[in-house]
């Protein structure tokens, strides 16, 4: 039995970035273990793999963020306590795995954590979110390439940015960029929702442990992330994240959402107070 086992999925990811998402975890004081899932249409990133306590899966095809990383909860369940979802640009100092391994054990309540997410240069990553409406999605993605400036209150309500980042936060949605889940949970709630290619699955699975457990941002661990709003950028992956949002709606409710109205009015609640 693993104390931790992460799983990275790749596509196409440039190998001195990947490398370092690997070494970052494999530095741990803990026995860990790690499957990097490959999308890739080539095998190019075998290589970079090639080390004990790593196991490479290469797909040959694109099955998608989700699908990708189910192949390797599969594999998890069972053999250890804690599981991470991890990008391939992430990367964090020792300690991290170790410090959130004891805050999940010392709160049994806790099913997911993610710790405090920074870009390279330091500045803070607001991934701390309330469940969307088909308004946030129009203000995060449609509205940067247009009226950006019109939309800044809703983004701001949205990603939390009046919260105290400095402090813990139950959130309903926390990013899919680092997940450290409890992985007994994924036998209870379900694995990623493979309907969702790329964009909103992280969202539909934080949502789902929400409902049953502790979803909670975790600053005193700090990781580093190298992220960009790719799906703004190219049309394809835009494309992607259109669908995935009407996915995500047919699924959950357009407008008339009760509960997304409930959890994320209690959110608001509760950290105002927290904040007085």
């Amino acid at each position: 039995m693993y104390d931790v086992v992460a799983s990275i999925v790749t596509y196409k990811n440039e190998e001195t970035v990947l490398s370092k998402a690997i070494n970052s975890f494999l530095k741990v004081n803990l026995n860990v273990y790690l499957y990097v899932v490959d999308n890739s249409p080539t095998d190019s990133l075998r290589s970079v793999c090639s080390k004990q306590r790593v196991e490479y899966i290469f797909n040959n095809k694109n099955l998608g963020f989700g699908s990708g990383h189910n192949i390797a909860i599969r594999k998890m369940i069972g053999n250890t306590k804690y599981s991470l979802i991890l990008n391939p640009d992430v990367y964090f100092n020792n300690g991290v795995i170790e410090e959130l391994s004891v805050f999940m054990e010392s709160d049994k309540s806790v099913g997911l954590s993610m710790p405090k997410v920074l870009y390279p240069d330091g500045e803070i990553q607001r991934l701390c979110r309330l469940l969307p409406n088909p308004y946030d999605m129009i203000s995060r993605r449609i509205s940067p390439m247009i009226l950006a400036p019109l939309f800044d209150a809703q983004r701001a309500k949205y990603e939390l940015r009046w919260a105290d980042y400095n402090k813990q936060m139950d959130v309903p949605y926390l990013s899919g960029c680092f997940m450290f889940v409890r992985t007994d949970i994924f036998e209870k709630i379900g694995l990623f929702d493979e309907r969702f290619f790329i964009y909103f699955e992280d969202v539909d699975l934080s949502r789902r442990i929400h409902k049953n457990y502790r979803t909670v941002y975790y600053p005193q661990a700090v990781v580093y992330h190298g992220y960009q709003r790719d799906s703004c950028k190219n049309i394809d992956l835009f494309r992607h994240h259109i669908l995935s949002g009407i996915k995500y709606f047919n699924k959950w409710g357009w407008f008339f959402d009760k509960e997304r109205k409930f959890l994320n009015d209690k959110v608001v609640q509760d950290l105002s107070a927290i904040k007085k």
